[in-house]
């Protein structure tokens, strides 16, 4: 089943249900499906990739809202933004812990014999391709310069 025809389902059942929360984070995430359909050069459909890119980049929006709401003392504000990350989150695969994010990213650089800074590009490119949308850039890269400093 696609990502839009799940979130239209659960966009049925917010609205029975009259969570207003959820309803408002699946349709988000409808909007970037069609905005991302139109875009040009974008063919048919969304790719299973493109797909959890697009809800990566909803979920880390939400999370920057939520700070700043948070360091301004908004707690009304930051609650639906976190309430709306766990919505969108249902649609990720299960993310990956941090010491599995790392055992993954040494694997990587045992194997291709990486050392030094110099070559953080090298392996990022290969840990956001194997590790994909099962950890945040932000983490691979902590990792990465960690593990390779």
């Amino acid at each position: 089943m696609s990502l839009e025809v799940k979130i239209m389902d659960n966009m049925k059942e917010a609205m029975k249900a009259k969570d207003s929360v959820a309803l408002e984070a699946l349709r988000a995430i409808k909007s970037a499906i069609i905005l991302a359909k139109t875009e040009a050069g974008a063919g048919d459909g969304l790719s299973e990739d493109q797909e959890i890119k697009m809800l990566q980049r909803l979920v880390k929006m939400r999370k920057d809202s939520a700070e700043i709401f948070t360091a301004q003392n908004r707690p009304d504000l930051a609650e639906p933004e976190l309430a709306q990350i766990a919505v969108i989150e249902k649609f990720l695969p299960a993310q990956l812990s941090e010491e599995e994010v790392e055992a993954v990213i040494a694997k990587i650089i045992a194997e291709t014999g990486a050392s030094g800074i110099a070559s953080m590009g090298k392996v990022m490119g290969l840990a956001s391709a194997q590790i994909g949308g099962q950890a945040e850039g932000k983490v691979i890269s902590g990792i990465v310069k960690k593990l390779l400093v």
